[in-house]
């Protein structure tokens, strides 16, 4: 079976994120995508975060009309304690729970993946798992090239010739396999949702009745947060990241 990790703040999940694992599900065939939320993000420890329990608790709700979307709790503070989320720890540990059959998939967006060189261990991670991209107009291959570990980055020459082609297709290369996948371009944040939270706005529309309602109780984004999180679904081509949101992945 063909199994998709997809982790992220998830603060909160929304349908952009449900768009994308759709899109994921379809193309490449995966009979499970784990959403797994991150208990304490490498690269946003210091951001004002909502609790797991909170986010855990969305993305069940988010997840539960779909049989082929399963909530993960593999970096909850129950497993990890206060350790950080590192992706190289989670895609080892997932992959012990899985049949030796099974071929697991690491679903990521493109402004993320633009970081995995600082992320730790890169390369490892790379070589544990095939990579779904969720790539954007605006991009090319030369974008998804240059972001790799340096060890793995192709040559200058290569690489200023794929500037004029989009990042779409299949990239396999010595130690890493890249599927750019970009069937969905679903225009909704994560900061865009805290906003109208706190506006008093209506939610249905971006996050789905069960998440919004969840949201209203709870009285979740009420208050506005220090700092607010980049979104990998948003689809602009160069977010808005702060010095301390693009923080490697120690």
């Amino acid at each position: 079976m063909n199994v998709g990790l997809f982790g992220g703040t998830f603060d909160p999940i929304h349908r952009g994120h449900l768009a994308v694992a759709r899109a994921a599900r379809e193309r490449f065939d995966l009979g499970r995508i784990l959403f797994v939320p991150a208990s304490i993000p490498p690269h946003k420890r210091d951001l004002n975060i909502t609790p797991y329990a909170h986010r855990y608790a969305m993305v069940s709700l988010a997840v539960s009309g779909e049989k082929m979307f399963i909530p993960s709790d593999i970096e909850s503070p129950e497993q990890l304690g206060d350790t950080p989320s590192y992706s190289i720890d989670t895609v080892k540990r997932m992959k012990k729970q899985l049949k030796k059959a099974d071929r697991l998939f690491f679903l990521i967006g493109m402004d993320a993946f633009q970081d995995i060189a600082k992320w730790r261990e890169p390369e490892a991670l790379l070589k544990e798992t095939d990579f779904i991209v969720m790539a954007r107009p605006g991009y090319s291959l030369a974008d998804v090239g240059d972001s790799l570990p340096e060890k793995l980055r192709p040559d200058p020459r290569v690489s200023k010739a794929l500037k004029a082609q989009p990042a779409t297709g299949d990239i396999v290369l010595p130690g890493a396999t890249l599927h750019l996948l970009s069937e969905t371009h679903e225009k909704i944040s994560a900061t865009q949702i805290r906003a109208a939270a706190r506006s008093g706005s209506k939610l249905d529309s971006l996050v789905g009745p069960a998440v919004a309602e969840y949201i209203r109780k709870t009285g979740l984004y009420k208050v506005s947060p220090g700092k607010a999180d980049p979104d990998t679904t948003a689809p602009t081509k160069h977010s808005s990241h702060t010095q301390n949101s693009r923080r490697k992945e120690k």
